[in-house]
């Protein structure tokens, strides 16, 4: 008999861990010429070996300075702008950053119409959320430790009212986030449109 035996780890009623040899993606697979420890060595992004990124959001910040924020990047890119960062651990299902919001400083209304967008507070407080639907509104204010998990299809935006820095994680729920909205006659729509309007000039 050539029955596979299950693990000890693995109960009965439950799907053996995949195989390497054939993963859903191909970031998964382990490369033949590494340990295992050598492996997950290349899937660990220590802080060390990260900085903050304040060029990401940085045409933003030219709109007005309120709008300065700083992103790291640790799964995945984001939605922030950044297409490629060899830098980051690759992603499939989600990306993994955190940012780093200014006392009086603001993330503009946006909406992402293709994924979940969470926000969890690592360090702050009056962190005020507002969120807008057809026409609904409604704000929060979140402080240290709090998380809040937004649904495709609703504006949100988050100040921080508090006297100091603010750092939080934020995390979306796709290997690559399409680039966010703004309502159309938000000062960073309509930057926006401009860029992509000189962008256009630019190539032709």
């Amino acid at each position: 008999m050539n029955a596979a035996i299950p693990s000890a780890l693995t109960p009965a009623n439950e799907l053996p861990v995949p195989d390497q040899e054939n993963p859903q993606f191909a970031s998964w697979k382990r490369p033949k010429d590494k340990t295992l420890g050598e492996w997950m060595e290349t899937r660990v992004a220590r802080r060390a070996t990260r900085s903050y990124d304040w060029n990401a959001l940085g045409w933003q910040a030219e709109v007005d300075p309120v709008y300065r924020r700083a992103q790291t990047r640790y799964i995945g890119t984001g939605a922030a702008g950044v297409r490629d960062d060899q830098n980051s651990i690759p992603a499939e299902h989600f990306t993994f950053s955190t940012m780093v919001l200014p006392a009086g400083c603001e993330g503009p209304l946006h909406v992402h119409p293709d994924v979940e967008e969470a926000f969890f507070i690592l360090r702050g407080h009056n962190i005020r959320l507002f969120l807008e639907y057809q026409g609904e509104t409604f704000e929060t204010v979140l402080s240290e430790r709090d998380v809040i998990s937004v649904p495709p299809g609703i504006y949100r935006g988050l100040r921080n009212e508090g006297q100091e820095e603010a750092l939080m994680c934020v995390m979306l729920g796709a290997n690559r986030p399409d680039l966010p909205d703004y309502p159309a006659d938000h000062p960073i729509a309509i930057a926006k449109a401009e860029r992509k309007r000189a962008a256009a000039a630019a190539k032709t």
